[in-house]
């Protein structure tokens, strides 16, 4: 039987209803925390309850538009009110639509920067008095390699991602007085259901996955539990002296 790292602790994940808020959402479970899920994806959402409790675990499930205020602050205030507070939030929810800042249309650039940026801001907002008010706890931000060493073809996105790579180190600043550590995981090219979306926009998919996996120094894609794993580091004890950190699970792709 393994250590419980996160033994009754109150976890928030968005985006919980595949890849990576997925996995992690699993791992933070059977390390005893209690995890609320966020997503819009109902079924999505119901499969991973239905796997966190038949394993044992408490999860609660909440179907919620994160870039829209009025329901992120109603999930947040049902968590805290059922479960005492939050100790942990890793905010998974993401798009990527790809193009060049020349091509992608101003409505386009707007959702991604509402979902990946504006949608973890509300939940932050939402449950950091909570958070404040416990004496502390940990954030994930959910960053890429691409901040650090980009594909292209994906502006929007990699910007997104760059913003909360940066909101990571400011926040972990604001908040290290309170006890509230804050970092951000730089996952690689990740084997999820976004990831597969992306390279449809491709004319070969397949060439284009196998030139993606070759990318990576370690030549493949990596798995959502791989980066759950990183995400268990930065929720747990285990970085008790880590903020304002990035931590690449990238295979190498930013060391290329």
């Amino acid at each position: 039987m393994h250590e419980a790292k996160l033994r009754d602790k109150v976890a928030v994940i968005t985006g919980a209803a595949s890849g990576i808020g997925a996995a992690t959402a699993l791992l933070f479970s059977r390390h005893g925390a209690r995890v609320a899920l966020i997503d819009i994806d109902e079924p999505g959402l119901r499969q991973v309850a239905a796997d966190i409790e038949a394993a044992g675990g408490v999860c609660r499930q909440a179907v919620c538009d994160v870039t829209q205020r009025a329901q992120v602050h109603a999930c947040a205030q049902e968590i805290i009110s059922a479960w005492g507070g939050v100790d942990v939030i890793m905010p998974c929810s993401g798009i990527s639509v790809g193009g060049t800042v020349d091509t992608i249309d101003e409505m386009l650039w707007d959702r991604v920067f509402d979902i990946n940026v504006k949608g973890s801001y509300l939940w932050l907002h939402a449950v950091l008095p909570s958070m404040i008010a416990r004496g502390g706890g940990s954030v994930i931000l959910l960053g890429s390699q691409l901040v650090a060493s980009s594909g292209g073809n994906n502006a929007a996105y990699i910007a997104s991602k760059g913003a909360l790579a940066t909101l990571a180190k400011t926040m972990a600043v604001d908040h290290a007085h309170q006890g509230i550590r804050v970092n951000a995981l730089m996952p690689g090219v990740t084997d999820t259901a976004m990831v597969r979306k992306s390279l449809q926009r491709y004319e070969d998919p397949e060439e284009t996955g196998r030139r993606w996996a070759a990318r990576h120094a370690m030549g493949r894609m990596g798995r959502p539990e791989e980066v759950a794993r990183a995400a268990l580091f930065l929720a747990s004890e285990d970085s008790s002296f880590t903020t304002g950190s990035h931590l690449y699970v990238d295979g190498g792709w930013a060391a290329k």
